[in-house]
């Protein structure tokens, strides 16, 4: 009778919509050791992860593949580092929120040098870059609720390609190179535009609006699903190129902040979690784009 009572209880309450769905993340490094603004996060082709504002704001970590954190890097002094890309096996980039920069890194001598300084940027927020190169800046104004998005050459030259935007922040590129994804964080738009090959955005279209909850950092895989981070609502969106919601993926923490994928298979997820200051990290259908273009950088040697 006990049993058939819970039974009961569990039905009305699924029923009446109390039940909150459990998360399916682990937790992947020790709570705490991020500060608020943990970010990023990138994974190199050994499969170590960095993340920024490790301790204090203005450091990067290096995170092994069994979770264990350690000090990188710490940026020139201003700056502070949001999103990472990888550009080839031995260069990351960072957008520098702080300093209006996009910041380029050697990964074996830990040199950290200015690849773009553009003055008229609000605050660099996440990066996405073709094979080329080529990156593309979020660049939200969270006063005002406004945004845009700039374009950077390999060898730093700035453009802004999309202007009068929301407070565009999480930003990707689909594995064909030809589909630019920006989100907007405060108005819940996903756009698409068309992307050129040198950089021009053109054809914006809506491909996807939430109801609730934020949205911060998103990266495609390699079938071109968006794995969207929802700040605030505590879960990973899986959205098809199509805008169709495939898979949600409740986490421990509720401020998911951005996403990568690394892993033997590149099917091992990484999230950042500011409410926690930690990364948490669940198993993907697919391997990331990402992570399939660190595997071309590799071969290539």
């Amino acid at each position: 009778m006990h049993y058939y009572r819970i039974a009961l209880l569990l039905l009305a309450c699924t029923s009446a919509g109390y039940l909150v769905a459990q998360p399916v993340t682990k937790t992947f490094t020790n709570e705490g050791e991020f500060t608020s603004n943990c970010e990023g996060p990138a994974v190199d082709a050994d499969g170590n992860i960095y993340a920024v504002n490790f301790a204090q704001d203005g450091t990067i970590a290096r995170i092994s593949r069994r979770g264990g954190t350690s000090f990188f890097i710490t940026l020139p002094k201003g700056s502070t580092g949001n999103g990472i890309r990888f550009g080839d096996e031995n260069t990351f980039y960072i957008a520098d929120f702080t300093g209006h920069k996009v910041l380029k890194a050697d990964l074996e001598t830990r040199d950290v040098t200015v690849l773009a300084h553009e003055p008229r940027m609000n605050q660099p927020n996440d990066l996405a870059i073709t094979r080329s190169g080529h990156i593309f800046c979020s660049d939200p104004n969270w006063k005002d609720g406004t945004g845009q998005v700039w374009h950077v050459t390999p060898d730093g030259k700035t453009r802004l390609v999309a202007e009068r935007m929301g407070t565009t922040n999480g930003i990707e590129i689909s594995p064909d190179e030809r589909t630019l994804y920006v989100n907007e964080s405060v108005q819940r738009n996903v756009w698409a535009f068309d992307l050129a090959p040198d950089g021009t955005l053109t054809n914006k279209r809506l491909l996807l609006q939430f109801e609730d909850g934020g949205m911060d950092g998103m990266r495609c895989d390699s079938k071109g699903n968006l794995y969207i981070t929802r700040w605030g609502k505590g879960e990973v969106a899986v959205v098809s190129p199509q805008g169709q919601v495939l898979r949600t993926i409740p986490t421990i923490g509720k401020n998911v902040s951005n996403i990568c994928f690394g892993g033997r298979k590149g099917k091992n997820c990484y999230i950042t979690l500011q409410d926690r200051g930690c990364l948490e990290t669940f198993k993907a259908k697919n391997s990331g784009r990402e992570w399939v273009m660190m595997k071309e950088f590799t071969d290539r040697k």
